[in-house]
This record gives C-alpha cells, structure tokens and sequence, in this order.
C-alpha cells in the first residue's frame, strides 16, 4: 500500500512506544466517504487493514493483550469497534480474508434490534443480533461489554452502574456460552468509582477514548485507543500509528517540526 514519503518516513518507526488500539464503529459498503465521523467505507477500512497486515502488525484482541501487557511482541495494534452495527459483519469478513481478528464491544440490550440510545447521525439499522455475535466468537473474534443502554457512566448512582456493567455481562456470556472479560467505556466518559465499579463487575480489562500508546498508563482498566474517523487515509493512519495522537494533520506536523527545531 503506497503512501506519500512523508508518512512513509515517520511509520518507519511506529511501533518503539508499544502496542496501539484502534477504535471503529461503522463500516459502510457505499461509496464515496460516509458522514458521520465515526463511521468509514469498507474500500478504506480494506486499505487500512492490507496496510497493517504489510507493516507487520500483529492483531490480537483486547483480552489477549491486557493478559500479557510484558510480553515480548512486534508491532501490535488490537482492533476494536463499538456498539455492534450490523455492517460490521463486512468488516469481520475482510479480516477473517487477511487473517486478522478484533474485539467488538456490544450494547447487549440492543442485541438485534435498533439502537435504543439516542442517535447522532449513526448508521440505520439493527445491531448485530445473537447468532452472529456466536458466529464472530466462533472466528476468533472477541466479545466484548459495552453496557446495557449505552449511558455515560458516571451520570449514575451506584446501583444503576453496577446493573448496566453486571447485566451487560452476564446477557452476553448467556448468548456466547462462555466468560466475557473486556469492556469499553460509552462515549469515553468514565471515573475513578466507573473504574473500580468495572473491577468489581468481574472484567479484566476496561478501554477508553483517551489517546496515546494502549498500555501507556499500566493500568488494565484504562487503556488508550486511537479514533479512526470518516477523513483518515491509509497516510493519516500511518502517521496516527507513529505519533500515538489524532493530531497528524499536515498543519499540526508543521507545529511540531517548529517546536522541535526552536528546542
């Protein structure tokens, strides 16, 4: 996969600070680049994947990873997606065809049907239903919480946040037939009581929005993800996977040559 020189120079050296984790939503089969933000064409996400899968990055999941944070790896960047559109059956076949696996984080109580939780421009359409939650899991895939009702977290009281962690959980090893260990934190909103109340819901690992290396805070509980946006290019990745930040435009490069030149 070819991209300009400039990005090319700087993914020589991605991968020095450690493993990275990606954090898709939706993948659209239409052409042409989709508008919402978080959601990108299947053509594009292809390209990203043959980009990874030629670099040399290994895809584990997210429990694989949170399990052995010290073991010896090469470059690394877990995939992940949010919520369960049902689109994202198109996006585990481009993966299962280059040998690739990810993590999907599921609103369980949407299993199948429209997103309940207010929309913001989002695809139309069901969530990923039972049957094929099983069928992913059967290809490797893992499985993950995503909460009940896809509710910031730290809007609730004590009993409502452990109803949304525990039930999430325990609908999900219900439908899969086996343990569910990772969690995503609805639009990135958690705090120190959502951390432990994640702890004391039985998962091992829990992941933000926060940008930066994966394993950057050393904590299971908070691991960083990098966004990829409706606007990222193979190019835009490239430089995403060097600098561990979203800020790669052209313009925020040209800063950072200024502040590294003034010293």
């Amino acid at each position: 996969m070819r991209i300009d020189p400039i990005s090319s120079f700087l993914h020589r050296h991605a991968g020095a600070h450690g493993a990275v984790m990606l954090m898709y939503h939706a993948v659209q089969a239409r052409a042409g680049s989709p508008a919402w933000p978080w959601a990108v064409s299947l053509s594009r996400f292809c390209d990203q994947l043959d980009f990874l899968k030629a670099e040399g990055y290994h895809t584990p999941t997210m429990a694989e990873l949170a399990a052995n944070p010290d073991a010896p790896r090469g470059r690394t960047a877990v995939i992940t997606f949010d919520d369960g559109y049902v689109d994202n059956l198109a996006a585990m076949e481009a993966l299962q065809q280059r040998g690739m696996r990810a993590t999907w984080f599921i609103v369980s109580g949407s299993i199948g049907t429209n997103p309940a939780w207010p929309a913001d421009g989002r695809p139309a359409g069901r969530l990923l239903n039972a049957a094929e939650l099983r069928d992913m899991q059967a290809a490797g895939m893992e499985i993950g919480s995503h909460t009940v009702s896809h509710v910031r977290l730290p809007s609730l009281d004590d009993e409502a946040l452990s109803r949304e962690l525990t039930t999430s959980r325990a609908t999900l090893e219900e439908t899969l037939g086996g343990p569910v260990s990772s969690f995503a934190y609805p639009y990135g909103a958690w705090d120190a009581r959502c951390v432990a109340a994640v702890r004391e819901a039985g998962y091992a690992a829990a992941c933000t929005t926060r940008t930066g290396w994966a394993l950057r805070d050393r904590d299971p509980f908070m691991l960083r993800r990098l966004t990829v946006f409706n606007t990222d290019t193979t190019a835009s990745l490239a430089r995403k996977l060097y600098f561990g930040s979203h800020d790669v435009a052209w313009s925020d490069l040209a800063r950072y040559v200024l502040r590294r030149v003034r010293g």
